[in-house]
């Protein structure tokens, strides 16, 4: 019997150059640390690899003390939000080639850190909770839905993206100097309900953000717009609280 050679090209794809990629993470422990220190490990990364996959490796591989946040790893959670390069960002999201080999790693500014990149998130869940971020409606539908059209839902619409990654309100130099500041995360769950025709309690959060801790501290630098992993423009959300308060409109 006679054997050919396949000449047949191979489908599959190249494999992808590994880039080493050197990473100097802020660590705290503690158990052990009086004060917070830096560590410095290397891996080797696929270009396309998240911060997260690298943070892993190093977990798995290297040091398995270190610690982190994260769920979903695709940028919903909003679980691993950390300073990476001087920038709140969420790691499962940005990659190895849009940031560089050189990685600077942090926890997010303005939280007590717990250990390494983990935060005490409890006072931003209070402030989130604070300004009623729920349907608030005085009227039963009975078996209705609660309809609305496509123009009043758009008007909100924006704000709905929130994932309470915190990585606007702890990009706020405002709020890193005084943690009663509502924070930039609380107003845009305020104003997503705000402006939710089918709520009726929109004047309510208006005279909670209405206090010295609430919208009026904000001093629209745009380091929360900058900041957010949405996209959302939590600027101008700020923004038009501030004017619904001034000129009632809700």
């Amino acid at each position: 019997m006679t054997v050919t050679e396949d000449k047949t090209p191979s489908t599959s794809p190249a494999k992808a150059e590994l880039v080493r990629v050197h990473m100097r993470i802020k660590r705290y422990d503690p158990a052990t640390d009086t004060r917070p220190r830096w560590q410095e490990f290397e891996v080797e990364m696929s270009p396309g690899d998240r911060v997260l996959d690298a943070l892993h490796i190093v977990k798995w591989s290297q040091d398995g003390t270190l610690t982190f946040r994260r769920s979903c790893a695709h940028g919903v959670c909003g679980s691993d939000a950390m300073v990476i390069n001087g920038e709140n960002r969420l790691a499962c999201v940005n990659l190895i080639r849009d940031l560089g080999t050189e990685l600077v790693i942090e926890p997010i500014r303005g939280l007590s850190v717990i250990k390494d990149l983990v935060v005490d998130m409890e006072p931003f869940f209070a402030q989130y909770k604070s300004v009623l971020p729920f349907l608030i409606a005085k009227d039963d539908p009975g078996y209705k839905e609660r309809l609305q059209s496509p123009e009043d839902r758009e008007r909100y619409d924006d704000t709905t993206k929130c994932i309470l990654c915190a990585c606007c309100t702890t990009s706020c130099p405002v709020y890193w100097a005084n943690s009663e500041y509502v924070g930039p995360a609380a107003i845009v769950n305020a104003h997503r309900f705000i402006f939710d025709s089918r709520d009726d309690a929109g004047q309510d959060r208006l005279d909670i953000l209405n206090q010295k801790s609430g919208v009026w501290r904000c001093r629209t630098s745009f380091n929360c717009t900058e900041a957010c992993p949405r996209g959302i423009k939590v600027t101008q959300a700020i923004e038009e609280v501030k004017r619904a308060i001034l000129y009632d409109r809700v």
